[in-house]
């Protein structure tokens, strides 16, 4: 297996787009992430693409193609991949391992989405299969229902109020106003959060990342190739992706209970970044920074607990005292995180990896993390999906 170098990083900024295609905001992306690499587009050998049933509302999830025509149609080998909000990770794993394996010197990873509007529709729908009403049934209640009965339980376990959660809304607002690719780029107090209307106990309107349309795309090569531009590349230590965990029978998604112990263990995003760390030889205390799928606060408090970044119920505490700022101990989410971006589920992982990049070069501005040598990106999608990788320079 050789080195792999992200060559190349590009972003369409987020939002509720209507006067704008997948297919716009894709192309957008591809063209900044080929000229930031340095690159024409006839020098790409492959696609890996993240796709899912949404893309535009037409259900085809051909991203790939749809970039390939856009582009040029040239030939190119292009694997669309689905996997809810894990598609982009799941894409990126697959670029990276054409890279490693030597299959392609070239590969541009890409995800671009339109979600519909309101909340995310997962089953019900008269032509979906009875396999999954009953996962959607074993992980619970659906979305807003589900994340709050999971920040309850938190409360419960933890003792975590409802200023910890607010906490983290008002720091990564104070991040996201300094990214222009945010959708929200503007600072909100503690009072505004908590003051936002209630959605499902103790989740309020603020606390819960909305829907929106975005694209990014990265342009991988071979290390040496990079290192021919570059002395010192931003180069991939590892990518892993995983599915959930369970053994007695039942379908689970999202998350598991862990007997005895009064937690949860979402172990699709556990396994993906346990797994990219062992395969990295790097522990939690390597990580120079996170960027984690925060759909609402409870998963930045939650996820850097379980994969052992800190105690049980220290992210409470952390999040009040700063330390998950960009100049803390942990800083999590300097790009401001789904909170400011919304879920453009098919783009999230992608969004992250060049939030990583631009954190790893020293270009991330007003967020940046002072000294970055070292970053992780997770995200995690519908029926268990997880996926996981670590960038170092």
């Amino acid at each position: 297996m050789r080195e792999v170098a992200v060559l190349g990083v590009g972003m369409h900024p987020f939002g509720k787009l209507e006067n704008k295609s997948i297919k716009d905001l894709c192309r957008y992306a591809v063209l900044k992430a080929l000229q930031d690499a340095g690159i024409k587009w006839q020098e790409v050998q492959a696609i890996a693409a993240g796709s899912s049933r949404f893309s535009g509302g037409k259900g085809w999830g051909l991203n790939g193609n749809d970039v390939a025509e856009e582009m040029g149609s040239n030939g190119l080998p292009i694997y669309n991949l689905s996997a809810g909000g894990a598609a982009a990770g799941n894409a990126f794993n697959v670029g990276h391992m054409m890279v490693a394996t030597g299959m392609h010197d070239v590969v541009l990873v890409v995800g671009g989405e339109k979600m519909p509007a309101g909340f995310i529709q997962t089953s019900g729908l008269e032509d979906e299969a009875d396999l999954e009403f009953l996962r959607q049934r074993c992980v619970g209640l659906p979305g807003p229902a589900f994340w709050g009965l999971l920040a309850q339980r938190r409360m419960m376990v933890h003792g975590t109020t409802e200023e910890h959660y607010a906490a983290a809304v008002v720091k990564a607002h104070k991040l996201g106003a300094h990214n222009p690719n945010a959708r929200f780029q503007k600072e909100f107090t503690m009072e505004q959060v908590l003051k936002s209307a209630m959605v499902n106990d103790p989740l309020r309107l603020f606390e819960i990342c909305p829907v929106s349309d975005g694209a990014a795309a990265v342009v991988l090569c071979a290390a040496d190739r990079a290192r021919k531009l570059d002395p010192n590349p931003v180069l991939v230590a590892a990518s892993c992706v995983a599915t959930n965990l369970f053994d007695d029978g039942l379908l689970r998604g999202l998350s598991t209970p862990i007997p005895g112990d009064g937690r949860f263990m979402h172990s699709e995003s556990d396994g993906a970044v346990r797994r990219a760390m062992a395969l990295a030889s790097m522990g939690p205390s390597d990580i120079d920074l996170i960027e984690l799928q925060d759909n609402t606060p409870y998963y930045e408090l939650a996820w850097p607990e379980e994969w052992g970044f800190c105690e049980p119920g220290e992210s409470d505490r952390m999040v009040m005292a700063g330390e998950t700022m960009p100049n803390g101990r942990l800083p999590i989410n300097p790009s401001g995180g789904l909170t400011c971006f919304g879920e453009a589920s098919t783009a999230v992982g992608l969004m992250q990896a060049c939030e990583v990049t631009w954190q790893l070069r020293g270009q991330a501005g007003g967020r940046q993390v002072p000294d970055a040598r070292v970053g992780l990106m997770q995200s995690t999608g519908l029926g268990g999906n997880g996926a996981a990788a670590i960038f170092k320079r």
